[in-house]
């Protein structure tokens, strides 16, 4: 029987796999507070639920910039050899990093100490600050000319878009084949626009009502979405309030069209699970006409009075990748196809 990824998804299939928070940390006591955090719900969930991103954009202090990296290396080893060899992909640990900008001169540095000494260990690398294809190109070219062996791996990338012009070339960005995903900078995009944007536009609300940020959102989201990538919602800087952060995450995930967002508090973590996890009635549903389908061979089907066929298949496939990145119970039926020879 085809799985229904190589049978419905295509060029769509990047969206799914990749988890749906992207926790973000650069301060030393909280980066392996958060790398044992993810030890831990990996436990709980049954899959690796978060990304951990360590940050030596905004982590490093000025002028200790190549300490700091060192120390992220030495994290990020530390990390998967807690973890122990031999998990299934679901359950190993996903740990990026993010660099300095392409036009800083920290950034040839911080790629050649964290490709070189982890490179192997790393699910992807965030550029922030990219404002053209050609720094993604740049960026690219200084990640595989570190070592033959990282040349041939493909270190995927993830981007920063923080300016309006680069928001303006999200679909390019978007198409280059080393992007995985798009992340949007709220609070430097709000900044860049000398005051016209009031303060009020990087809050938990103001940033879903003020046309300029929701537009902006709005077009990352598309781009990725036409070239089979992840749009990754940007952060929420009230992290004490989880209400504020599951309300956010929501809007972002049914109205916005993200299918990931940050989380910069291991407070904000949870709810944002919860918010984009489909609800049990949605994966009992989809799990039923996904069994359905499979048993029609993909032909069309009845399901409830209702005609069913390859393009709903799509969305319903897409529900149970969502419970199982979200690490929600699944049917039976649709758990063997998350088996770790599916992974």
């Amino acid at each position: 029987m085809q799985h229904p990824r190589d049978v419905l998804l295509g060029a769509q299939a990047a969206t799914g796999l990749l988890p749906v928070c992207d926790h973000y940390s650069g301060v030393p006591a909280r980066m392996r507070k958060s790398l044992s955090l993810q030890r831990e719900l990996t436990a709980e969930f049954g899959a690796c639920v978060f990304d951990v991103t360590l940050d030596c954009e905004d982590g490093a202090p000025v002028g200790a910039e190549r300490a700091h990296a060192e120390l992220v290396v030495e994290l990020v080893r530390e990390a998967t050899a807690a973890s122990g060899a031999g998990l299934a992909d679901g359950l190993r640990p996903r740990i990026a990093v993010r660099v300095h900008p392409v036009d800083h001169p920290a950034f040839a540095q911080d790629v050649g100490i964290v490709v070189a000494g982890a490179g192997h260990l790393l699910c992807h690398l965030m550029i922030p600050k990219v404002e053209s294809v050609s720094d993604v190109d740049r960026a690219a070219a200084m990640v595989d000319g570190v070592s033959a062996d990282m040349a041939a791996r493909q270190l995927p990338l993830h981007v920063l878009l923080e300016s309006p012009a680069a928001v303006h070339r999200a679909f390019d960005i978007a198409a280059h084949p080393r992007v995985q995903s798009i992340s949007f900078g709220l609070m430097d995009f709000v900044s860049s626009h000398g005051g016209a944007i009031p303060a009020h536009g990087m809050s938990g609300s103001g940033q879903f009502t003020h046309p300029l940020v929701v537009r902006a959102k709005l077009e990352i989201a598309s781009a990725c979405h036409a070239h089979g990538k992840a749009p990754s919602h940007c952060v929420v800087t009230e992290f004490r309030d989880a209400a504020a952060i599951e309300k956010a995450a929501r809007i972002a995930a049914g109205e916005m069209g993200f299918t990931r967002m940050w989380s910069i508090h291991p407070d904000q973590i949870r709810p944002i699970l919860a918010a984009f996890a489909p609800s049990a009635a949605d994966i009992a549903q989809a799990a039923d006409i996904i069994d359905r389908a499979q048993a029609a061979r993909w032909a069309p089907i009845d399901h409830q009075g209702q005609l069913h066929d390859r393009a709903s298949y799509r969305l319903y496939w897409h529900v149970l990748e969502r419970a199982h990145r979200t690490g929600q119970a699944l049917p039976a039926s649709a758990g063997r196809l998350f088996s770790a020879s599916l992974q």
